[in-house]
């Protein structure tokens, strides 16, 4: 059974920091593009960014360009995402999610696997 469980959501004030974390069981990570997803309250789904299988493409929604992070360690099937100047408009539900090549698939929100996600809220 394939199971991606989220990890490192919390409350945060503004301009504050946090780093996601994707636990993978059931699948080799390294055989899959990756990705991280939101979902804010009464809106659509939202790609934050992808990376591809072989981690030398990456992706980022242009509001987080510049403080977020993708990542992956293959070694412990773990991705992550480190998120820094954190804004009150990324306040959403996060997302990972993994799925076979190409790697824009999952950037499109493609992805055959997902994890039931991680609560992060930016208030003051």
């Amino acid at each position: 059974q394939v199971k991606l469980v989220e990890s490192g959501g919390a409350l945060v004030q503004p301009g504050g920091s946090l780093t996601l974390s994707c636990a993978a069981s059931g699948i080799t990570l390294d055989a899959y593009a990756i990705g991280w997803f939101r979902q804010a309250p009464g809106k659509a789904r939202e790609g934050v960014s992808c990376m591809s299988r072989s981690g030398l493409s990456t992706t980022y929604l242009d509001s987080v360009k510049g403080r977020f992070t993708i990542s992956r360690e293959n070694a412990k099937n773990m991705v992550y995402l480190q998120m820094t100047d954190l804004k009150p408009d990324d306040t959403a539900v996060y997302y990972c999610a993994a799925g076979q090549s190409p790697y824009s698939n999952v950037c499109a929100g493609r992805a055959e696997y997902w994890g039931q996600g991680t609560q992060v809220t930016v208030s003051s």
